[in-house]
């Protein structure tokens, strides 16, 4: 079994949540414009959801299921949004899921934490396949994904 790492880039740590991260996750993922974003984010988002989902990462990771990311600015530690992958072990392909929090779009975090765990997937974790969908109305998540090379 894999031990749950910490990636890094030139401004990014990728790293395991913790529950210290709750209060800085729901007023990120609680923005009305992330939510649109995302199948996965409810608006409103409930008290004690993020802590619910920081809870669930352990045990998706032993179970081969997921692996997530908190993406923090390197220059302040600050916490800007989430990724990861959603595991299907029994094919080697795993989605690409991420958000960002609005204060920080435009500003090419969110491509330079998919190339970290695009890199991871297929290196450590031995993927064959990696695959990401994105609304048509976040064009911006699109235009992740061709800089990636994913679509």
């Amino acid at each position: 079994m894999l031990e749950r790492l910490t990636l890094y880039t030139a401004r990014l740590r990728l790293r395991p949540f913790s529950l210290d991260d709750a209060p800085i996750v729901q007023v990120l993922a609680g923005h009305p414009d992330v939510a649109r974003t995302t199948l996965a984010i409810p608006h409103p988002y409930p008290d004690g959801a993020a802590e619910a989902w920081i809870a669930s990462h352990a045990a998706q990771f032993e179970q081969g299921t997921a692996v997530h990311f908190a993406i923090e600015r390197s220059s302040d530690g600050a916490v800007i949004g989430a990724i990861g992958l959603g595991l299907e072990r029994e094919h080697a392909r795993a989605e690409l899921g991420y958000w960002v929090g609005k204060p920080y779009w435009g500003q090419g975090y969110c491509t330079e934490a998919a190339q970290a765990v695009v890199h991871y997937g297929f290196v450590s974790l031995d993927l064959n396949r990696i695959y990401a969908h994105h609304f048509t109305t976040n064009p911006a998540s699109g235009r992740v994904l061709q800089k990636i090379g994913i679509v």
